[in-house]
């Protein structure tokens, strides 16, 4: 049997177990991923023993996606650019870290809607899931990333780590722009509601937001009002998931309409 896992503190959230599960079940594949709650204290233990019972790697979550990076005996040029992993593959002597939130994104974005990757992009947030979304943005090619965030310290030093982007102000300058992206946890159930004006922006600018509880976040609903068009981010979630899939199981999963909504339950 093919083992892996989620690593986190709390892990019973965690949608992960239900997306590879569904995979695992699909292919008819003889393996099991289970969610593992692993405190700071535990990790690197817990990292060293997983591979001895038999586990091929994991996907890592809050609060440990820098600390494995600087655990591992490896880590992907992303990895080490964004700063933080969110996926484990076990080799003998350690494992291999790598980031493929940007992966996941990119790939949402190009299913969901087709955006400008010419023009300007918006970036609201500067943490983790700001740092893979403005790693993808860059590699695509985007002229200019526009890092907005509440507190304006973060988003100059974001702005400083990656070529062509620059701070602004919490209310972004949107016009000119093809792509605004929400990376913070603003408009996610419990949250408050993000209140950003799109008063400006282009219509046919793309409107992304990578919160997915709820699917359709204040920010998504007032951009489709106006006619933008709107990507969730569940896709993110899905996508992201699938190059270690294909790492540990040996097979290339597909995300598709089925996989959607075994997800959402």
């Amino acid at each position: 049997m093919r083992l892996a896992a989620v690593i986190g503190d709390p892990i019973a959230h965690s949608r992960s177990p239900r997306l590879h599960g569904h995979w695992l079940r699909r292919h008819g594949i003889d393996g099991a991923y289970v969610p593992l709650r692993v405190r700071a204290r535990e990790l690197e233990d817990v990292l060293r023993m997983l591979p001895r019972l038999g586990f091929a790697g994991c996907n890592v979550t809050l609060p440990h996606k820098e600390a494995v990076l600087r655990l591992a005996a490896e880590a992907t040029p992303r990895a080490r650019r964004i700063g933080a992993a969110n996926t484990l593959t076990f080799r003998d002597g350690g494992f291999e870290a790598d980031n493929t939130d940007a992966y996941g994104f990119t790939e949402s974005l190009r299913a969901g809607a087709a955006w400008r990757a010419d023009r300007p992009a918006v970036v609201l947030g500067a943490g983790g899931a700001a740092r893979g979304v403005v790693d993808a943005l860059v590699e695509a090619g985007v002229p200019e990333v526009r890092i907005a965030n509440r507190t304006r310290a973060k988003a100059e030093a974001l702005a400083e780590a990656f070529p062509r982007c620059v701070a602004v102000g919490w209310v972004p300058p949107v016009e000119g722009a093809g792509l605004l992206v929400n990376t913070t946890s603003l408009g996610m159930t419990g949250q408050p509601a993000l209140e950003v004006p799109l008063d400006g922006l282009p219509a046919d600018a793309v409107v992304c937001d990578i919160v997915y509880t709820p699917l359709e976040t204040p920010l998504l609903k007032a951009a489709r009002a106006r006619g933008n068009p709107a990507v969730d981010g569940l896709g993110m979630l899905l996508h992201q998931a699938v190059p270690g899939f294909e790492r540990w199981f040996g097979l290339r999963p597909e995300v598709d309409d089925a996989l959607r909504r075994a997800v959402l339950g």
